[in-house]
């Protein structure tokens, strides 16, 4: 492709073309940010720009994805592949593991997730002997975190009065015990935590400038998306890479900045231009998505906000039908209507469930929906689920992948050296933890010295303990001569996860089992679409967990998943545009919360909230509320939701009966809070599994032949065993190196090396 820049816009072909110096992007929704980020980065390549030289830094690894298959289709695959490009968490993943000494970490250091940072706290506050029910494990998390992404290390917390006087007062006084032994037993596991892969990288590039130095050279040309969402150690990375070059592009929409829980900086952005004063700016404006209505009443809203980059978002589709607002009398009612509304666009407007998605503010409301839609047979998926990784069977395999990778890592330790049952008690793990505290060592190298201090623990323990050893050892035998599958298949055998598991025959037991089996499936076939990526090495336990750890919520949604309403948070939905959106529970005190407005730059980002939900719909939106609504099981009357009124009644369409629209009461503010006083995010509600009636899979047609690689040619009908069928769109390479990037009916473009592949032809 060589027309791409035609395909532009003015001001979009300017974002894409003027490539040097520092470069600020604001894209409003449905703008085409992605677009603009896409061929910039292709721009760059055909003018010459080395691919190893340019990092393009994404928030989700289909983001990275998406953008450099797009890449691919104007410079070629090769030159793509090249390219620094995924998370920030992942890029800065692949630093560490080539630094990762120099910090005293293993290479092969492991990745905790929530749950085993959760467990290594509770564990921690055990030991200390203090009140867990004060030391609750999440909010000392949630603290921890909050200091890492703010870069204050466990030195610089228990020296700062200010913090250690507030949790004194909030009768937390021993948190910074708590964050000091948690890194040192994490370092000593050899484990990095999310927060730790930003908050190490900082580190490292603070403390070997000769290293940051290293990668400032590398990196010619720096490309951020969805800047609005960083946070202040993420910004702190990036402006430090930069200074070299200063070829610094950032795109994104201070709009649609709705993570502060999460530690992102919405100032980051709207402070840009004091960053780098020689800035350009581009202001992408038109959105190609929604109707002139949907776009007039989101600006009518975000209007109301005071911190906020000028602009003024624009359609040029269709006028559209206005917003549909729809009163409930109760939140059961509001269910029913909503699916009543969803039966009629189906049957009348033609559309298909996947075309509409219902959105709310807290995971709790899904109850209400996915019962009525249950009842009215409607088919649903609850978005943005990693439910399956946290099933206790998977976590308990995944624990032993990890422990084969890395024997230091404590959390895997614990959690499996007596699963299934050994033998090993409580009492000898303390006795073991205490040995280990004691000589500075981990559970696994403790182990080893038993023979030399025996710390309490009792011989028969001592010998059933040695015998755990050496049946990992055995595994990590077969860590580099097997591939992920066969290796993760023997632990599942000879660990006795599978007898242990085949001897329930409940209905549970039956679910777990085949949990297991689905994660099998799930390794092959990571392993099969590796191979058809180009990966011509053998795809072991070190690449698979490192596939696991990464993943986003977004990124374990399943493609083919399409036939049924996608039923959200707000937060979920961002990123994503549907046909039409109902936008339900809103009531003040439920959108916005009253637990997330306690200042008006709270209420803001509540305004950007409800303005990220309301840009997702491509032709119609809904706005629905309840007037009584259940709280703590007591009925509860609600207040239509003060961004109903702030919506220009132009583009709404209010029941002529609705007496509440022109009558919502502001509410006061509560003083805002310093970092001393940030306070945890309540866990999400586990959502229960989505239905998938009419899911698509492909079927092996009867008109198929096979070809060799060498024939496939392009514009070539194929059929793939797990993709369906497909049209060749490009070849490059040629020989065993032959690459296809093949447009597949349900599942959309996919690049395949063709040894591997394994197409049939249609004919």
């Amino acid at each position: 492709m060589t027309n791409y820049l035609d395909e532009l816009s003015e001001v979009q072909r300017e974002a894409v073309t003027c490539t040097e110096g520092p470069s600020l992007v604001i894209a409003s929704a449905g703008s085409g940010k992605t677009r603009v980020l896409t061929y910039r980065i292709a721009h760059l390549l055909t003018l010459g720009v080395k691919p190893w030289s340019v990092l393009a830094l994404t928030f989700t690894n289909k983001a990275a994805r998406e953008m450099k298959e797009r890449i691919a289709r104007i410079v070629g695959h090769e030159t793509a592949a090249k390219l620094w490009m995924g998370t920030f968490h992942s890029i800065f993943a692949k630093i560490l593991r080539n630094e990762a000494e120099l910090l005293g970490y293993s290479k092969n250091f492991t990745i905790y997730d929530t749950t085993d940072s959760k467990n290594l706290i509770a564990q921690i506050i055990k030991e200390l002997k203090l009140d867990v029910q004060v030391y609750k494990p999440g909010e000392i998390l949630s603290r921890i975190s909050i200091a890492k992404n703010n870069l204050i290390t466990p030195q610089a917390y228990a020296q700062n009065a200010s913090i250690v006087s507030q949790d004194i007062s909030s009768r937390k006084g021993e948190i910074h015990r708590i964050y000091t032994l948690y890194s040192q037993r994490c370092q000593k596991a050899s484990a990095m935590d999310f927060d730790d892969l930003l908050l190490n990288t900082n580190i490292l590039f603070r403390d070997f400038p000769d290293v940051l130095q290293k990668y400032q050279n590398k990196f010619r040309y720096i490309l951020v998306d969805e800047y609005q969402d960083t946070n202040f150690s993420q910004y702190l990375i990036v402006k430090k890479l930069s200074e070299s070059h200063r070829n610094l592009c950032v795109v994104g929409d201070d709009a649609q900045s709705i993570y502060s829980f999460r530690g992102a900086k919405i100032e980051n952005i709207l402070n840009f231009q004091n960053d780098y004063k020689d800035y350009k700016l581009f202001k992408l404006e038109q959105n190609y998505r929604s109707t002139q209505t949907i776009v007039n009443a989101a600006n009518s809203v975000i209007a109301k906000n005071q911190r906020q980059i000028p602009k003024v978002a624009y359609s040029s589709n269709e006028v559209g039908e206005p917003i549909k607002l729809i009163k409930a009398f109760t939140d059961q009612e509001e269910g029913f209507l909503v699916a009543s509304e969803i039966v009629s666009l189906v049957h009348q407007a033609h559309c298909s469930y996947s075309d509409i998605a219902i959105l709310y503010r807290t995971n709790a409301q899904s109850r209400i929906f996915e019962e009525t839609l249950r009842k009215r047979n409607i088919p649903y998926r609850i978005y943005g689920s990693l439910s399956f990784y946290q099933r206790k069977e998977i976590k308990d395999l995944i624990a032993y992948i990890r422990l084969t990778v890395n024997p230091n890592d404590d959390e895997a330790f614990n959690r499996v050296v007596n699963y299934p049952a050994r033998g090993i008690g409580d009492t000898t793990m303390e006795h073991l933890q205490a040995l280990a505290n004691q000589l500075g060592l981990s559970l696994w190298q403790t182990v080893g010295e038993l023979g030399k201090h025996n710390g309490g623990v009792k011989p028969a323990a001592a010998k059933k303990l040695e015998e755990f050893r050496n049946l990992i050892v055995s595994f990590q035998q077969k860590l580099y001569t097997m591939d992920a599958y066969e290796a993760v298949h023997t632990i599942v055998n000879s660990s006795g996860m599978l007898t242990d598991l085949k001897s329930d025959k409940s209905q549970e037991g039956i679910s777990r089992l085949q949990n297991i089996d689905e994660m099998l499936n799930g390794i092959r076939e990571f392993i099969e679409s590796r191979k058809e990526e180009g990966f011509e090495e053998t795809v072991t336990l070190v690449d698979y967990l490192e596939n696991v750890a990464l993943l986003t919520d977004q990124d374990t949604d399943k493609e083919g998943d399409t036939k049924c309403v996608s039923v959200m948070t707000v937060h979920s939905a961002k990123g994503l545009e549907f046909d039409y959106v109902f936008l339900t529970g809103l009531e003040d005190n439920l959108f916005p919360s009253t637990l997330n407005v306690k200042s008006p730059e709270d209420l803001e980002e509540e305004r950007r909230l409800f303005y990220v939900a309301l840009t997702r719909a491509a032709k119609r939106a809904y706005i629905t509320y309840a007037q009584t609504r259940y709280r703590w099981g007591s009925p509860t009357h609600c207040t239509p939701s003060r961004f109903i009124k702030e919506i220009d009644s132009e583009y709404i369409d209010v029941p002529f009966d609705e007496g509440d629209h022109g009558n919502i009461a502001e509410r006061p503010y509560s003083k805002g809070q310093s970092f001393s006083g940030f306070t945890s995010q309540s866990s999400a509600l586990a959502a229960p599994s989505y239905t998938k009636p009419n899911q698509q899979v492909p079927t092996t047609p009867k008109n198929t032949r096979d070809i060799s690689p060498e024939a496939i040619t392009v514009g070539m009908s194929v059929y793939h065993a797990k993709f369906g069928e497909g049209v060749v769109e490009s070849i490059e390479g040629a020989g065993p190196n032959r690459k296809a990037l093949v447009n597949f009916n349900l599942v959309g473009s996919k690049n395949l090396l063709l040894k591997f592949a394994n197409l049939k032809q249609l004919e």
